[in-house]
């Protein structure tokens, strides 16, 4: 039930199916005129990526290029994240990332799906929110399915699937990503 409370799902040929397409249009201009900078270009990034999200980034946020959304609006940001190349954003059920998160290339993170039942697969568009904890590290070619919370100070280990919540300070991996160990903080 708690779930089902969560879900935002969208039917095409309605007003919000509408409002959607445009807001994906939206988005790919922004991301593409994003996608032409460099990392030299950090600035211009941080401008762009809060035009996207319609919210001020904060001045140590950093992002390399290129980055794909299909929203934006729906992507809520803590401070000195950062995200490298090639990361993936469908954020209609909501995307919440926290302080400090690191997100490794090749990284997607899903709320957006669609219904297994054949006959509805290209009627409705199904959204589950993603909340990212902070300090939290994100490998590469990682996928988070929404639905999940990674809790705070976790790691997400390179190449996972991520289809169920993750506690915090744990080190997870595989497909799908399951636990593997505690993360202690002791530094040597």
């Amino acid at each position: 039930m708690k779930d089902k409370l969560r879900t935002k799902q969208i039917h095409s040929k309605t007003p919000e199916s509408a409002a959607m397409v445009q807001n994906v249009k939206r988005a790919m201009e922004i991301t593409a005129a994003m996608n032409r900078l460099t990392f030299n270009d950090a600035d211009e990034v941080r401008v762009l990526f809060s035009k996207l999200i319609g919210k001020k980034v904060d001045d140590q946020f950093l992002l390399i290029p290129p980055f794909y959304s299909n929203g934006g609006d729906e992507i809520s940001l803590g401070k000195r994240v950062f995200i490298n190349q090639n990361c993936t954003i469908y954020d209609l059920g909501g995307v919440t990332i926290g302080d400090d998160v690191m997100i490794g290339p090749n990284v997607s993170i899903l709320t957006t799906g669609h219904p297994l039942a054949p006959s509805l697969r290209r009627s409705v568009t199904v959204g589950n929110p993603i909340v990212i904890g902070r300090n939290v590290w994100i490998a590469a070619n990682a996928i988070l399915i929404g639905g999940v919370t990674i809790g705070d100070n976790s790691v997400v280990a390179a190449g996972s699937v991520v289809t169920h919540d993750i506690p915090p300070n744990t080190l997870v991996g595989g497909n799908p990503a399951r636990v593997t160990r505690i993360i202690e903080d002791n530094p040597e």
